[in-house]
């Protein structure tokens, strides 16, 4: 309205003049006030829009929403109990908790349902509870109820029995297990034993019986000090898994360094030299999977035994709130997640027992 300012203020001033002298100055008051209020409003509006134009310099710039995140390959550590005491290991006994089995069934089927291909039992030491029978139970609903088409266990092996084979055997793809030396005093400097079994015999055994039954066979190995200067070629190749992993020692805050931690990892850290010196003596294995601390930090989606994704971003594992509770979608996001490293590593491989169509 303000833009017809100078037409009105023309006829107002020329109404005023048609008046006789009399009544010119009653009529110059109002005008005065007129003219007063109409520059008011004006200067009021012109500021308005200025202060929509300028930005607010003391708002901080929003940052972008974070990406939805498919969770494809997920690791559950559904318990930290272990009948080893490994120095280095680095999700420990810090809690004996484990959820109900109908628990932990109902947040696979949320796993599922978000996207989940592949799942990774893990502890502590996954045959410890029940026997095993508990991870049975799991390993069967994944693959037979939910048709995941990878599942998969982290073990140290020693708790493992035939006949556990013999009832879930079908419906596993892949077990790993944990074999950091092929010198059986070194596995005991390591932590890696209990009594007098013999870890390297029992590696044997375990190696016959996923043959036997169809289960893919892998080995992980974590390279510290005690071990990295061992040559491991020739046991590696004889056992011929599908994939040896290969990990450089990692310190994680509160687990196995630091004044909450349970074990104290300092003394087996190894420099990334070192770590490369091992992978150089080792490059003729071509099943050799390496990973040093750069590709493996945040390149795990991990779940703890409460169902809450661990994000490792600082150096230590800070959980985020349960699947059980807010769901897949709302969790995953404070997980730390780095699908782009996950891919980077090799993370999605051809992880079926059905598709890689191994010589039984």
């Amino acid at each position: 309205m303000w833009v017809l300012t100078p037409a009105a203020f023309a006829g107002k001033f020329l109404s005023v003049f048609r008046q006789p002298l009399s009544s010119l100055w009653r009529s110059l008051v109002p005008l005065f006030y007129w003219l007063r209020a109409t520059w008011l409003l004006a200067s009021k509006r012109i500021k308005q829009q200025l202060v929509r134009r300028e930005p607010d310099e003391t708002k901080e710039e929003e940052e972008d929403p974070p990406l939805s995140t498919t969770p494809t390959s997920v690791n559950y550590h559904f318990t930290r109990q272990c009948n080893y005491k490994c120095g280095f290991c680095f999700h420990t006994a810090k809690t004996s908790f484990v959820l109900p089995l109908k628990e932990a069934k109902r947040g696979l089927l949320l796993l599922k349902e978000a996207g989940m291909e592949k799942i990774n039992f893990s502890g502590g030491e996954p045959f410890l509870h029940d026997r095993g029978e508990y991870l049975g139970k799991l390993v069967k609903f994944c693959k037979a109820e939910l048709r995941l088409p990878s599942v998969s266990i982290v073990s140290n092996g020693s708790l493992i029995r035939e006949r556990w084979f013999r009832n879930y055997g079908e419906y596993l793809d892949i077990l790993a297990v944990s074999c950091d030396s092929f010198d059986e005093e070194v596995n005991v400097l390591i932590g890696r034993g209990q009594g007098k079994k013999n870890h390297v015999e029992n590696l044997q055994k375990l190696r016959t019986w996923c043959r036997d039954y169809r289960v893919a066979f892998k080995i992980n190995s974590v390279i510290n000090r005690f071990n990295v200067e061992e040559d491991m070629t020739e046991q590696i190749k004889a056992l011929n898994p599908v994939r040896w992993k290969v990990f450089q020692c990692l310190l994680i805050e509160g687990e196995n360094c630091g004044e909450d931690a349970l074990r104290e990892a300092e003394r087996f850290v190894i420099g990334d030299e070192e770590f490369e010196r091992f992978l150089e003596r080792h490059k003729e294995v071509s099943c050799l999977v390496p990973e040093s601390n750069q590709k493996m930090k945040d390149s795990y989606l991990i779940l703890d035994e409460y169902m809450r994704f661990l994000n490792c971003r600082k150096g230590r594992k800070d959980p985020s709130k349960s699947i059980l509770d807010v769901g897949v979608e709302e969790a995953i996001k404070f997980s730390g997640f780095d699908e782009k490293m996950f891919l980077k590593r090799g993370g999605k491989y051809t992880w079926s027992k059905a598709d890689l169509k191994l010589d039984w």
